[in-house]
């Protein structure tokens, strides 16, 4: 078999990057190991309930993701956040606390101390870093926000979206953007207030999902690229060539490509780098991903003494929790549950407690009970309960993560034809990783256009197949996404706590 581009990867990315390349007019095929495609976008609907397996939601944050979210494909099935989303809750004391969605929330709140209020404030004041010396997230909030703030809010908020901590994680990494707002503007609350004068809607509001899930994002995409997506195929190995490359593969041949674009997780992309690209490989296989665990369940209204007036709660290290954080789902999204039962979902181990995502299923259920008799007032026994494992969860951004995506993205420079995409490139939210992917097409085509251009100059050959006339004209609708990834919902949902 002979194509353009072999896209290695069945997930959000993988599809997402070829959806493009289809788009673009160029010959293209999806090899995913597994038996389906959607990678962590695992959406199962259980007797009424839908199970969130990965991903809950999607950020439209402008050109591509906004772009799909309007696709008539797409667009009839989108959900927007529930009414009762009133509130965040973060635990502190033993307890809930309910802290209001609006710009002033924290200074307003009795939820930190006086003292942690007014240090807030300050940080308008608080003279911007001029060292290059990369820090972590924690050391940045330290020192505009306060330790009070930081290891209340911060620290939660990092577990609960990174299932990360904020004393190893890259504040560069992780949150570009605010450390470009201390850059410019000298502060965050500056920045984020100017962001509110403007007329910015707040972040939360414009998640969205679909009526059965995230998944029907790669879903759908899978659908349109029909037959040039293959399941159930194993890469065996890349091999380059002197113009392109040749995929051997356990399912679907051997495949001679002019271009690949690897979609996996960091650690099979260090497989398959191996003999193709060392330095790329290197990098990929430093790239930790500790397990997540998710434990669903579904329960009559009436045993649950918590409002659930919001998209649910996060919990700090310093509360010494088990879970991490859960989500309020029935909640967040409409026909989650069904009429009279709600749904919840909580997240255990990450980087905070490895140990913990690795439990067999009943304890799981059982220490995630434990804390929802506490924390939300529930009572007997749920009346649906399941657990997902995840051996591998989200990509850790640990200090010197930069440098490992700088060897990274060069690796087309190293290796021309070979590109990398993935939710340990950007951001690791559905939006940011179908921005990237689709960047990532459009440095594919350009390489491929160029390609075909160096190959018509060396024939003495005019360049006009119907095939070039086509990407040509398609081009321009997808550059517009170039600059996209700068407001992934990662930092959206940072400036909606931190304001």
């Amino acid at each position: 078999m002979t194509v353009d581009v072999t896209v290695i990867g069945g997930g959000i990315s993988g599809l997402s990057a070829a959806h493009a390349l289809m788009r673009l007019g160029h010959r293209v095929i999806v090899l995913e190991r597994q038996v389906g495609v959607g990678g962590k976008a695992h959406s199962e609907r259980i007797g009424g309930f839908l199970m969130e397996h990965g991903p809950s939601s999607v950020a439209a944050e402008g050109g591509v993701v906004s772009a799909l979210a309007q696709d008539p494909g797409f667009g009839h099935e989108r959900v927007g956040l529930g009414p009762d989303v009133r509130q965040r809750y973060i635990v502190a004391d033993g307890r809930l606390y309910g802290i209001a969605i609006h710009p002033a929330a924290f200074v307003t709140s009795a939820f930190l101390s006086m003292a942690g209020r007014l240090r807030l404030l300050t940080e308008a004041v608080v003279p911007r870093r001029t060292s290059e010396v990369e820090e972590t997230v924690a050391a940045f909030c330290h020192r505009r926000f306060g330790r009070e703030f930081t290891d209340r809010v911060i620290d939660s908020l990092v577990c609960g979206m990174f299932a990360g901590t904020a004393d190893k994680l890259s504040m560069a990494a992780t949150f570009p953007r605010l450390v470009e707002m201390e850059r410019k503007y000298g502060s965050i609350l500056r920045a984020v207030i100017l962001g509110h004068l403007s007329g910015k809607r707040m972040p939360a509001r414009r998640l969205f999902s679909w009526r059965e899930g995230v998944a029907t994002l790669p879903t759908v995409l899978a659908q349109r690229l029909g037959p040039r997506v293959r399941t159930g195929v194993a890469v065996r190995r890349i091999t380059a060539r002197s113009r392109g490359f040749l995929v051997k593969t356990a399912g679907a041949g051997d495949i001679e490509t002019d271009a690949v674009v690897i979609a996996t997780q960091p650690h099979v992309a260090a497989q398959l780098l191996d003999g193709v690209d060392g330095e790329a490989a290197c990098s990929t296989a430093q790239i930790e991903t500790p397990p997540l665990a998710v434990v669903f369940f579904g329960y009559a209204r009436e045993q649950i003494e918590h409002p659930l007036d919001g998209i649910g709660f996060l919990a700090p290290s310093s509360e010494q929790r088990q879970l991490s954080g859960t989500l309020f789902c029935s909640t967040m999204f409409p026909g989650r549950a069904p009429e009279g039962f709600v749904s919840l979902a909580a997240y255990i181990g990450g980087d905070r407690a490895p140990e913990l995502a690795r439990l067999p299923t009943d304890e799981l259920i059982e220490m995630a009970r434990r804390e929802f008799a506490e924390l939300l007032g529930v009572k007997g026994e749920p009346v649906l309960a399941r657990v997902r494992h995840w051996p591998r969860g989200l990509p850790q951004y640990r200090i010197g993560h930069r440098d490992l995506i700088a060897v990274l993205t060069g690796t087309a420079d190293r290796r021309p034809g070979l590109f990398l995409t993935g939710n340990y490139f950007a951001g690791v939210s559905v939006a940011t990783c179908v921005v990237h992917a689709t960047q990532t097409a459009i440095r594919v085509d350009a390489f491929l256009r160029h390609r075909v251009r160096e190959l018509a100059v060396s024939r003495h050959e005019p360049i006009c197949s119907a095939n070039g006339a086509r990407v040509m004209a398609m081009s321009p609708q997808f550059s517009k996404t170039k600059n996209a990834i700068a407001d992934s919902d990662r930092e959206n949902r940072f400036a909606n706590f931190a304001s």
